[in-house]
């Protein structure tokens, strides 16, 4: 952890040496993001509800599942570039370096403006949470912290577990992003709206649905449509852990695999 704070702490630095690039940087990355959910309430200018689910309903839902991938893709997000430096043989540098390689690979050019899309996702969870008719008690106004960092935790475990596919497929980052970007995108709408098998496929398989899908449910008190029993809903950071495992084992094994390009 010292290692990546002194890598991001630099990165920090660089970054803030163009105030007024970052700032504008950041200001357009939550613009963008936020296009997302400007199209959800143009959509909800011509219907009441979606699948049953009012819009701050899926204010929440957007909010908790943006907030949570942009915490993630800020702290681990550039692990995606690992197939451009295993091609290009630069990762033997950080090999060498008296720090682990994950933490270098995490936080090698350390993107600070991606702050936007955390910023536009809790600014959208706000307006949900107080706009939504919903009986609040201890355990709801916990969850939904614990969502978001927890969530942050799942996005990265798939993350980690892409940057180490690449490993063996040379170049994956879509792959990756299909499960990051594209899951948060299916996690915005309402989990009725989708096929029973797709849902335990993101619910048993990669486990995408503990992300916001099981604890917003339980928030908004509906019932789930898989018919899981409603302590499921606080699993989410025995999830994370439990994710985190097999992708820090696949890591090491893609590390071990490396055999540079003899460059």
């Amino acid at each position: 952890m010292r290692g990546y704070g002194l890598i991001v702490a630099m990165w920090i630095r660089s970054t803030m040496t163009y105030r007024t690039s970052f700032f504008l940087a950041t200001f357009g990355n939550a613009a963008i993001t936020l296009l997302d959910f400007a199209t959800i309430v143009i959509m909800f200018s011509h219907v009441d509800e979606l699948a049953g689910f009012t819009l701050p309903e899926i204010a929440l839902l957007y909010g908790s599942c943006s907030a949570s991938l942009g915490l993630a893709d800020l702290l681990l997000g550039n692990t995606d570039r690992i197939g451009s430096r295993i091609r290009d043989g630069s990762l033997d540098t950080m090999l060498v370096r008296p720090v682990p390689v994950l933490a270098q690979v995490a936080a090698d050019r350390f993107a600070l403006r991606r702050l936007g899309r955390i910023v536009q996702g809790l600014g959208v969870l706000t307006w949900a949470v107080s706009a939504l008719d919903v009986e609040w008690t201890a355990g709801k106004v916990l969850l939904v912290p614990v969502m978001i960092l927890a969530g942050a935790g799942i996005f990265g475990a798939v993350m980690v577990a892409g940057a180490a596919f690449q490993f063996a497929a040379g170049d994956a980052a879509e792959v990756q992003n299909s499960f990051t970007y594209g899951g948060c995108t299916m996690l915005q709408y309402p989990p009725s709206v989708f096929a029973k098998d797709l849902l335990r496929g993101v619910t048993f398989i990669v486990p995408l649905a503990f992300v916001n899908w099981l604890p917003a449910l339980y928030v908004l008190g509906r019932p789930d449509p898989l018919g899981l029993p409603s302590w499921v809903a606080f699993a989410s950071p025995l999830v994370a852990f439990l994710v985190f495992l097999p992708a820090s084992q696949a890591w090491r094994a893609g590390v071990r695999s490396y055999r540079s390009t003899g460059s």
